[in-house]
């Protein structure tokens, strides 16, 4: 973390939270946060910033990871990185071939490391859902966790963990239907 700080000092704060929730590691879960207690900017425009930042590369992966993944079987190192990132989607993503679309916003919403935008992206890439639905789920769960994320970081982290046993208990419920 001390190197994405170091990364983004010489950026205006709202740059700073924009880039950070636009980075697949980071995301919105580190970005608001970031805004929040570091930067110390209001929720609602750290919320608003990190969103957008958050859901701009989205787009661009649904459109590119099939193609890229085609194009990186011709060389080894990222043929590699490829099986490695798509093996680990699967991984991640069982209970998305179940439940389709739902199953990719739960994934993205539930605000946790390795479940946001970007891994939402190749899981729904890899269990081939259309761009459409794809891209209103992710958006959605991103949403959702946005919210998640920016209430806890105005009230508490109390507030999150009822918040994020509600959603395990609804990811639970639905699965068991599907």
């Amino acid at each position: 973390m001390s190197e994405v700080l170091d990364l983004l000092k010489g950026f205006p704060p709202e740059a700073a939270v924009f880039i950070a929730a636009a980075l697949p590691v980071l995301e919105l879960r580190g970005a608001i946060p970031l805004g929040v207690f570091y930067f110390s900017m209001p929720v609602w425009k750290v919320f608003v910033l990190a969103l957008i930042g958050n859901l701009l590369p989205v787009p661009l992966l649904l459109i590119l990871l099939r193609p890229l993944n085609v194009l990186s079987r011709r060389w080894k190192p990222t043929r590699r990185f490829f099986e490695w990132l798509y093996d680990r989607a699967q991984r991640k993503g069982m209970s998305v071939q179940r439940l389709g679309a739902i199953g990719v916003f739960l994934f993205v919403a539930v605000p946790m490391p390795g479940t946001g935008a970007w891994m939402g992206s190749v899981v729904a890439e890899v269990f081939g859902l259309p761009f459409t639905v794809a891209l209103v789920s992710i958006a959605l769960g991103v949403l959702t966790a946005g919210v998640l994320v920016a209430i806890a970081s105005y009230i508490g982290w109390w507030a999150v963990a009822l918040m994020f046993a509600g959603l395990l208990l609804i990811t639970y419920l639905v699965s068991r239907r599907g």
